[in-house]
């Protein structure tokens, strides 16, 4: 009997090479309060490709539009002196003509405890307290659970909370995470989104947690999903003739990594949310939908590039 092997997860079945947007089904979803509303469109509509609309600052953490895709790359910068420890990652809206159009950087940042990104439109000025600053990613000390954050301030002692979110209150946009398989520390992990759930006019819920009981990851803990959303990764299959797990990328990533993912909703595991994977050294594609939005997705990203102690 063939032993799997598990150390690598290839990015496309073998001898399909169809663009995302070439074939579209006829019904797209949506998401409502946290579950998944099929519609039907009564003809074969096609998605249209995502571009920057309005102000960058909002675009990035405005919803994706319904029917469009988002296809973006990301690029890692480990040259300098600290570089290797403390990469730039940036990221780049791919437009079929060729052109590419800055959306996000992200760093590290040094001396922090944990893990904890910062998240700009200039890719210039990475600091907390930048003109640009948009958001944040911090991981737990195992970095095996991350939290993504928009650029409001977190609760002062003492603060009402009607002052507080008159204030600008910070919000949680969405939180990952990474669980070890049934088939050891190597091979694909699984890993687990929860987004802030959609309005019925397809505006995000705000999500302030005061204090750690309201935080999307301990809602999720204790299964209290009203208003939220919960997304997986797609499963792999396993291909006996290349001997790996294989996931079906449409052509838009082309090298095998454990990392490469495809998140997904358990109601309707063909409507990929979002995509992540390597096409080169220190190049990446990444892609996503309604309801997710750019720092959304490039957090996700950021977090799958993360050390993860309990997942490697």
């Amino acid at each position: 009997k063939k032993q799997p092997c598990t150390e690598n997860l290839i990015t496309k079945c073998p001898g399909v090479n169809i663009s995302l947007n070439s074939n579209m089904a006829s019904r797209y979803s949506s998401l409502n309060m946290g579950n998944f509303v099929k519609h039907s469109t009564g003809n074969q509509e096609r998605e249209r490709e995502g571009d920057v609309e309005g102000n960058l600052e909002n675009f990035v953490l405005e919803p994706g539009c319904q029917r469009v895709h988002y296809k973006c790359r990301i690029t890692r910068d480990r040259k300098g002196m600290d570089r290797g420890l403390y990469p730039t990652y940036f990221l780049h809206l791919e437009r079929d003509y060729g052109k590419k159009v800055f959306l996000l950087a992200g760093r590290k940042r040094k001396k922090s405890a944990t893990s904890n990104y910062l998240i700009s439109t200039d890719p210039t000025d990475l600091s907390r307290g930048g003109e640009s600053y948009v958001g944040k990613l911090r991981s737990n000390l195992l970095g095996t659970q991350f939290t993504v954050y928009d650029n409001g301030h977190s609760p002062r002692r003492g603060e009402s909370r009607e002052d507080w979110k008159k204030n600008g209150a910070r919000q949680e946009l969405a939180a990952i995470v990474y669980e070890t398989n049934v088939l050891g520390f190597k091979g694909p992990r699984k890993m687990t989104v929860i987004l802030p759930g959609m309005t019925q006019d397809h505006k995000r819920v705000q999500i302030t947690p005061q204090d750690e009981h309201e935080s999307l990851l301990e809602c999720w803990r204790n299964k209290n999903m009203d208003n939220l959303i919960e997304l997986h990764n797609k499963t792999p299959v396993w291909n006996d003739d290349t001997q790996s797990y294989v996931l079906n990328f449409h052509g838009r990533v082309t090298q095998a990594s454990v990392k490469n993912f495809q998140i997904v909703h358990d109601s309707d595991v063909d409507y990929v949310v979002m995509q992540f994977g390597r096409v080169a050294e220190d190049v990446f594609t990444m892609d996503y939908r309604y309801p997710m939005c750019a720092v959304q997705a490039f957090a996700i990203a950021l977090s799958s590039f993360d050390s993860k102690l309990a997942c490697e």
